[in-house]
């Protein structure tokens, strides 16, 4: 899977104001200050694509982004610390909730955890809300270039048995660094896998 064109498409608050026409999504999603905007940068190779910002809780809205025409990257509001008023993170929490339950044409939500950090019960219990509701997801850790090879692993497999103590098996995991490009490739393949799967589903 290679991404030749990337191109915004439209922001919204609502599945009802998602820009046409509708396509696969993929979609990330993290706690603030995760590293999300730029992980979405690197993989579209796109440094300006989705706006980073050292102000966590920046993104508010949900951001469609049309790749080669086919389908769409999705960057969605983090959740979590803000520093925005109560009244707009309960709406930027209805925003999101009805994105993921109500959006027909999401493949795989993509969860951003921070390699460099034991797992947030935040994390955690939004996972788990996630496999309740049966949503196709992925987990990416995150800022994998901050750390030695070594305690990389140590500290992933950690969160992989903490997470194994509510789920049965393990979604797809991705390790990466927005800066060095690791797990681009892995991501982008796993993506285009998905969509083979979805034509010839949607072929049949």
């Amino acid at each position: 899977m290679q991404i030749k064109q990337a191109a915004y498409a439209g922001s919204s608050i609502r599945v009802g104001g998602k820009p046409k026409p509708l396509r696969p999504e993929f979609a990330f999603i993290g706690r603030s200050n995760v590293g999300k905007s730029s992980l979405i940068n690197s993989l579209a190779g796109n440094g300006n694509l989705a706006h980073t910002s050292a102000t966590p809780g920046k993104t508010q809205t949900i951001n469609h982004f049309l790749i080669n025409g086919d389908w769409y990257l999705v960057d969605l509001p983090g959740y979590g610390y803000a520093k925005v008023p109560d009244s707009t993170k309960e709406g930027i929490k209805r925003t999101i909730r009805d994105f993921i339950l109500n959006s027909d044409e999401l493949a795989v939500l993509f969860v951003l955890i921070d390699s460099r950090h034991e797992l947030q019960d935040i994390d955690a219990d939004f996972i788990d809300w996630l496999g309740e509701e049966g949503i196709p997801i992925a987990i990416v850790f995150t800022k994998c270039d901050k750390m030695s090879e070594g305690k990389v692993t140590v500290q992933t497999e950690e969160i992989k048995k903490k997470l194994l103590e509510t789920w049965e098996e393990l979604p797809p995991v991705f390790n990466s660094s927005a800066r060095s490009g690791m797990g681009k490739e892995e991501i982008l393949k796993y993506i285009g896998t998905v969509l083979k799967t979805i034509k010839t589903t949607n072929n049949q």
